[in-house]
């Protein structure tokens, strides 16, 4: 006798969802009616399928890993370790006081020097970041928003000392003070002058650093922070439009500094929904550009991106199956067409990963790159049934959410008024009733558990970096020319008073060895804080 189901097995569930609450049919197996031209070509708008025509055929993805602590001499060591392991591009993460402008031996920087990123005060600290690595052969990711223009000039300077030709150092600077506001939380200044700031340094590159990328705009914050896929990439692109709006507005021409627009995304466990995250967001991005902004430039159209593996899903509970998801999520970032990328480390839910765990993350990378066939071919998913369904709905979900921000006057008003991070702190609720639900399974958290064990050795920073650093610091202060730090100084505070460039100044300030908190201390009495 046949049960109700005519002798299918029942379902496991009485509805699949993405992550995104996109609804999974059964089966897909047709195409929509136009989806050539939405899909076109690698390497031709709209970018659907990738940005290169021959995609990983050509170079693999920069392989990048995420990496400082301590003081810079320390982590100089790690980015000497990690580039003799095959890492090809470095990622600074810079600690908590760098990030919001304050010199280690500042009452605000107690107890964070050095904790969660490397103590960078002034030139003389980016001096011993880079020693001995030449920054002509490598690019170099900066993850800092607030003060980036200051970091940058410092990162100019050590250049200029090597004998760099700007025009060939590459690299990138996050830059994007908008995500700041909603889901991070290093922000120094008020929206107008942190956008000015931003505006300033996509001139200043334009002339003289062709090749860097002025903005990373991140949408990983913001899922870090509880976005679904649908609110990351909706939310990232209203950022980035309003940073053309600003440069535009500033009198620049969109082609002379879109092309060295850049983005960040995160990538979480699934698999198909992330890829299609990726194609829909180089999609959207090309008929932005095209038909908002009117660039003429192909390369003005064309969306970028590093990816990192999603920090948030790691679990301290059984952490060597985290190996498994930064793979499967790394995985994710190779089919949907990253052009770097960092892969978590398996004990980063505990601490900061040890030597062990950051070469494990990039031989991760190494193997999906050189083994698993994955970079062979170009857009391997592409014209996948389920893969097209998703790109489209995801396209348009955000779509709807470009529409409501816009009527709201655009990211910054919708900022202002809380829109973003309410919609997020609802998703994140959501999320987080699914899981004590048991309606999405985290392995080892609410299934599968197992009793605790011992945790591995873990990596750890005391406080002696602080000490160290305020001693170098001291004895910097009482060896520079005092004099033309204060009239350096001085300069900023008349610049940023008026309308001329900031960055000239700043870089003037930092060879002088002006410290980070001074330069940011400046400003602050300018710009008054957030």
């Amino acid at each position: 006798m046949k049960t109700p189901h005519s002798g299918r097995t029942p379902e496991r569930k009485k509805r699949f969802t993405t992550d995104a609450a996109i609804d999974i049919e059964p089966l897909y197996d047709h195409l929509s009616g136009d989806a050539e031209e939405k899909i076109g070509r690698p390497g031709a708008y709209p970018f659907t399928r990738g940005v290169y025509p021959t995609m990983y055929r050509g170079r693999l993805w920069t392989m990048r890993q995420y990496a400082g602590f301590g003081s810079a001499v320390e982590s100089n060591r790690r980015y000497k370790y990690l580039l003799s392991r095959g890492t090809t591009g470095l990622s600074v993460a810079f600690d908590l006081p760098t990030q919001i402008g304050y010199d280690s031996d500042h009452p605000m920087a107690e107890g964070e020097v050095g904790k969660v990123g490397v103590a960078i005060d002034s030139l003389e600290d980016m001096e011993r970041l880079f020693d001995g690595i030449s920054l002509t052969e490598v690019t170099t990711s900066m993850t800092i928003n607030a003060t980036a223009a200051i970091l940058l000039a410092m990162y100019v300077a050590v250049a200029e000392a090597q004998g760099a030709d700007l025009a060939g150092i590459s690299g990138t600077i996050q830059n994007d003070i908008l995500k700041e506001y909603v889901a991070r939380g290093t922000y120094i200044y008020p929206p107008g002058p942190s956008m000015r700031l931003v505006t300033d340094t996509f001139r200043w590159c334009s002339e003289r650093l062709p090749k860097w990328n002025t903005i990373s705009i991140s949408g990983y914050h913001i899922r870090e922070a509880g976005a679904t896929a649908v609110q990351e990439l909706a939310f990232t692109l209203s950022n980035a439009i309003a940073y053309v709006d600003a440069a535009v507005a500033a009198g620049l021409d969109v082609d002379s500094f879109a092309p060295q627009i850049s983005f960040f995304f995160n990538v979480h466990n699934n698999l198909f929904e992330e890829v299609a995250k990726f194609r829909a967001a180089r999609r959207m991005w090309a008929r932005i550009m095209k038909e908002r902004f009117h660039a003429k430039r192909e390369a003005s159209m064309m969306l970028r991106f590093h990816a990192q593996t999603a920090g948030s899903t790691l679990a301290a509970q059984q952490i060597d199956t985290n190996v498994v998801r930064v793979t499967l999520q790394a995985l994710a970032a190779v089919l949907g067409g990253c052009q770097s990328l960092h892969t978590n480390s398996r004990d980063e839910a505990l601490a900061l990963p040890t030597e062990q765990s950051a070469l494990l993350a990039l031989r991760t990378q190494q193997v999906i790159g050189h083994e698993s066939g994955a970079a062979d071919t170009v857009d391997p998913l592409g014209g996948s049934f389920y893969v097209e369904s998703l790109t489209d709905q995801l396209e348009t979900r955000a779509l709807d959410y470009l529409g409501k921000i816009d009527r709201l006057g655009g990211a910054v008003k919708a900022i202002e008024k809380q829109f973003y991070q309410t919609e997020i702190a609802e998703s994140a609720y959501r999320y987080q009733q699914e899981i004590e639900r048991k309606e999405k399974i985290i392995v080892g958290v609410n299934e599968f558990t197992a009793p605790a064990e011992e945790p591995p050795p873990l990596m750890s920073v005391g406080e002696s970096v602080r000490t160290e650093q305020t001693g170098r610091l001291a004895a910097l202060r009482s060896r520079r020319d005092s004099a033309a730090v204060a009239a350096s100084l001085a300069d900023i505070a008349k610049a940023a008073g008026g309308s001329g460039n900031l960055l000239p100044p700043i870089l003037s300030a930092v060879k002088k060895y002006a410290t980070l908190g001074e330069i940011a201390d400046t400003l602050r009495r300018s710009w008054g804080e957030y």
